[in-house]
């Protein structure tokens, strides 16, 4: 729970980035760079938006030693300070892999592979950056997409050129071979470093310092509503406590004791793991198998095998044992696998048995 949150969190900081990144990039107006990678880390260069500026003629170089050689002209390295720089990489320095997933997946995408990405590249999640092709639809309700994917590593000299070159952000571009010529390239990463004025900015950083006051405001607020209000606090307790005491002596004198009266009332609302797996049984078509099942409080867990993941979710709801159904990992589906291996859990409805 406690990587899901960190993940959500994550991906919440990087949207809100890239709207700041987005919204500073209309206020302040930017020239953009295509900067095309050949041979020998060799570079040709052309201005792609000219901005307030005026264009600029062509220009080539190498890096050697991670420095461009010839160096640019003075004006070059004029208008490229605050500028947004595009990387057509070379496509022999980019893993591609052809990928499925069940079409109700396509909202997800990016997550479901962020999560695979250490089986699906050598590399783990921390040290690759990927981008994706437009999903196509294929058969048995399935899309396809072109994962293209590379390790930090390899992008670093290109983050350093764009960064020594004074750019607001710089973006890797790839074309996937073998694509129509219509086909658009794919973005690999994206990273800003400045902003145009040339001051450096980190917008997840903010954001996390942002959100890091606002929570040590509330909790100084919070010690000193619990400090004012701690005599009232102590005199609700001590009455409510005293009001337990009296129900539960009038319950001690009720016909037929509290303990048993306590048992039936447990047997009827806490559900056991047997009932819960006779109620999934009855839920779950021919063709699903469960491999585990796990029941902690009022939440079950149960991971299988299924023909159609996404239709399982509709069939628990309908089922008046359990509500708020929802996938708590991402279904995949192995080479020899006969279906797609789903991880459900859902709230138990308590009531199990009879009044009588």
């Amino acid at each position: 729970m406690m990587s899901e949150l960190k993940d959500l969190f994550g991906a919440w900081i990087a949207a809100v980035a890239a709207a700041i990144r987005a919204v500073t990039a209309r206020i302040v107006p930017q020239r953009r760079f295509l900067f095309v990678e050949g041979e020998g880390f060799g570079f040709t260069a052309r201005v792609t938006s000219a901005g307030k500026g005026g264009l600029l003629p062509q220009a080539s170089f190498h890096l050697v030693q991670r420095r461009p050689e010839p160096a640019l002209p003075p004006e070059w390295r004029a208008a490229l300070r605050g500028s947004r720089i595009d990387i057509l990489m070379r496509p022999d320095q980019v893993l591609f892999r052809t990928v499925d997933f069940p079409r109700q997946a396509t909202d997800f995408l990016d997550g479901m592979i962020r999560a695979q990405i250490d089986r699906l590249t050598p590399w783990a999640a921390g040290e690759a950056v990927f981008g994706i092709t437009q999903p196509a639809p294929i058969a048995n309700e399935r899309i396809a997409l072109t994962l293209a994917a590379t390790s930090t590593q390899k992008i670093q000299p290109l983050v350093k050129l764009a960064t020594d070159f004074g750019a607001a952000s710089v973006a890797g571009l790839v074309e996937v071979p073998e694509a129509g010529r219509d086909s658009k390239p794919v973005m690999v990463f994206d990273r800003m470093l400045t902003s145009a004025a040339g001051a450096a900015i980190d917008a997840p950083k903010l954001l996390r310092l942002t959100l890091l006051g606002a929570a040590l405001a509330a909790a100084a607020s919070l010690a000193i509503s619990a400090y004012a209000g701690s005599m009232l606090d102590a005199e609700q307790e001590d009455l409510q406590h005293r009001i337990a005491q009296r129900r539960a002596a009038l319950r001690i004198n009720q016909p037929g004791g509290s303990a048993e009266t306590m048992l039936a009332k447990r047997k009827q609302t806490s559900p056991s793991s047997v009932m819960v797996l006779e109620a999934i049984s009855r839920v779950l078509p021919d063709s699903t198998y469960v491999t585990e099942l796990r029941v902690e409080g009022d939440k079950m867990q149960v991971v299988g095998l299924t023909q159609d993941a996404p239709s399982l979710i509709k069939l628990l709801e309908q089922s008046p044992q359990f509500t708020r159904a929802t996938f708590f990992a991402p279904t995949t589906r192995a080479q020899n696998d006969p279906g797609e291996r789903f991880h459900i859990e859902a709230h138990i409805t308590p009531y199990f048995g009879s009044g009588s």
